[in-house]
C-alpha cells in the first residue's frame, strides 16, 4: 500500500510540474538563487518522448480491430508520454536553490535534499561520468555525468525514493553552470 502511496504521489508531483512548466514558474525558488540542470536532458527526454509517440501510433494501428483494446492501450500510452513530458519539466521546474538556510539539491521529483551551509566542508567543481555506488554517497547524474562535489562536515539524512533513510557525506550533482554554483557556495559560506 506504500508503494502505490509513493507512486500516485511521484505522479502528481510530475503533473503539478508540468502545470508550473506551462505557467513558466518554478517551485520553491523563493528567496533563494536558483541554479539549473535540465539542459542536458532536453535531447534525451525529447526523444523518449518521440518514442513514445510512434510506439501510440504503432499499437492504435495493430489494436483497430479490438476497439476496447485500442481505446484502453491509447489512453495508457496518451498517459505515459504525459508523464515523460511532467518527467522533462520537473527538471526544469526544481532547480537546485541557494538561499541563506542552505543549498537544496534536486533532481526532478525524486530526490529534494536541503543541506545547511554549516555542513559543507567543501565544493569543488568536478566532471565525472562514473558513478560506482558508494556507501555514505549520494550521485545526482544528469546524462551521466555530474559536475559538482560537495564533500561535507557531517552527514546529512537523504530520503530515498521509497522512504528509506540514508546518511550522506559526499554529494555528487549536475549544474548547468557549475562555476558558478560553486563561486555561490564559496560566497555564502
Amino acid at each position: 500500500m506504500r508503494t502505490a502511496y509513493v507512486l500516485v504521489r511521484h505522479e502528481l508531483r510530475l503533473l503539478a510540474s508540468l502545470a508550473l512548466w506551462a505557467a513558466r514558474r518554478t517551485h520553491g525558488t523563493r528567496g533563494g538563487r536558483a541554479f539549473g540542470y535540465a539542459r542536458g536532458q532536453g535531447p534525451v527526454m525529447a526523444g523518449f518522448a518521440f518514442v513514445c509517440v510512434v510506439e501510440t501510433f504503432t499499437m492504435s494501428v495493430l489494436l483497430r480491430d479490438w476497439p476496447l483494446v485500442h481505446r484502453v492501450v491509447l489512453l495508457l500510452d496518451v498517459y505515459t508520454v504525459v508523464l515523460v513530458v511532467g518527467l522533462y519539466a520537473a527538471y526544469v521546474v526544481r532547480p537546485h536553490v541557494l538561499d541563506p538556510g542552505g543549498l537544496r539539491i534536486r533532481h526532478a521529483a525524486h530526490v529534494d535534499l536541503r543541506i545547511p551551509l554549516d555542513r559543507i566542508a567543501s565544493v569543488r567543481r568536478e566532471l565525472r561520468t562514473v558513478h560506482e555506488r558508494a556507501d555514505g554517497e549520494l550521485n545526482l547524474p544528469v546524462g551521466s555525468q555530474t559536475t559538482v562535489t560537495l564533500e561535507l562536515a557531517e552527514p546529512v539524512a537523504h530520503v530515498t525514493f521509497f522512504g528509506r533513510r540514508r546518511a550522506v557525506r559526499v554529494v555528487r550533482f549536475h549544474a548547468d553552470d557549475a562555476g558558478r554554483v560553486v563561486q555561490a557556495l564559496a560566497r555564502a559560506r
